[in-house]
């Protein structure tokens, strides 16, 4: 009897570890296989037939459609480059060049992985409409407040998230080091 109450014992908590490990991986989007350049992370294995069973269950669990490997990648920034979260009450620089890319846009998005609410109804940039200076770089300010030139209004939200889509790209699974690719640089400035 006291060996059947210890191996139920052992099972149910064999379970409960089971269970929220694999419902923390999915809450937080722990797939394998992801591709860290400063503040921007990807996981190229994820539109693949090659996807870690981690990666299939959270695409599942969200509904949400990956790019394929054959069409580009996206990158998600949660914090900037110093790994502060980027925060909505502050003002958030993206500056620099992309990768080399037939198309590619960037979004902000709340916590939630909806498009963050503001008065402008603007909720992201295309390569197609972005203002360049003279050497091809660019800089877009993520800001609560009207900023002259690309301003990407924050709607003063807590928390959100950056995510930039490259189509048509060389970057992807075969991409190792963060030297090999240019990425914007993601500052955050003007915080109250």
């Amino acid at each position: 009897m006291r060996l059947l109450f210890g191996t139920l014992f052992v099972l149910a908590v064999g379970a409960v570890i089971g269970l929220s490990g694999t419902y923390f991986a999915l809450k937080r989007g722990a797939a394998f296989g992801a591709l860290t350049i400063g503040a921007w992370t990807a996981w190229p294995k994820t539109g693949t037939v090659d996807a870690d069973p981690y990666a299939r269950a959270s695409i599942a669990r969200i509904g949400l459609l990956p790019t394929a490997v054959g069409d580009g990648i996206t990158f998600a920034a949660e914090s900037d480059d110093k790994g502060k979260p980027l925060d909505g009450r502050c003002d958030v620089v993206v500056a620099g060049i992309t990768p080399s890319a037939r198309f590619w846009t960037i979004t902000l998005y709340n916590r939630e992985g909806e498009l963050a609410a503001n008065s402008v109804g603007r909720h992201g940039f295309t390569s197609q409409e972005i203002v360049r200076g003279a050497d091809g770089s660019f800089s877009i300010v993520a800001a609560p407040r009207a900023q002259p030139g690309n301003w990407l209004p924050t709607g003063g939200i807590e928390r959100y998230t950056l995510v930039l889509r490259l189509y048509d790209t060389a970057v992807g699974v075969s991409t190792r080091a963060g030297r090999e690719v240019p990425m914007p640089s993601v500052t955050t400035r003007g915080c109250p």
